[in-house]
């Protein structure tokens, strides 16, 4: 739903479409987040203080993440999404836990699920900037695609095994 007339040099098709990228960004992020919340809560084993201080420092990155992109939407004139069934119907992320509470568990989920926000993002930059003439969300969203490429590089460093 558009809030005011943003005159800011972009049609208000092409805002559109983009608030519904966003949109869906945003649920991605925002169940995320959750699943980081889940793992920090509910890690289990010997490794336990590490990681869930790990997960801590990881969800306080997407939390900032959440709010930027829904500032992102209503920077664009339109309203962001907000309740917990509009982030289930938009996201691309399965909303499921790991069978089992070790962090490795966890770990492989979250990898999965960044790297299923990364290639949105990735497919998503140039379709802002060429189609939709937003080349600052272009911008924005690629600077969130190098987020998510750190964690998930985290992620998978500390997966690997000898």
């Amino acid at each position: 739903m558009e809030t005011t007339q943003a005159t800011i040099g972009i049609k208000k098709d092409n805002r559109k479409a983009v608030v519904a990228m966003l949109g869906k960004l945003l649920a991605d992020e925002y169940l995320l987040y959750t699943k980081l919340r889940n793992a920090h809560w509910n890690v289990e084993g010997i490794d336990f203080h590490t990681k869930h201080v790990f997960f801590e420092e990881e969800y306080n990155k997407i939390e900032n993440i959440v709010d930027e992109v829904a500032e992102r939407i209503r920077m664009l004139g339109f309203y962001s999404p907000g309740t917990l069934n509009e982030f289930l119907e938009l996201s691309h992320l399965k909303d499921e836990s790991p069978k089992k509470n070790d962090s490795s568990s966890f770990m492989e989920a979250l990898l999965e699920d960044h790297n299923t926000i990364i290639k949105f993002i990735r497919k998503s930059i140039s379709e802002n900037a060429e189609e939709h003439n937003d080349e600052g969300t272009a911008d924005f969203i690629t600077g969130i695609m190098q987020l998510h490429e750190q964690m998930s590089w985290m992620l998978r460093a500390s997966l690997k095994t000898f």
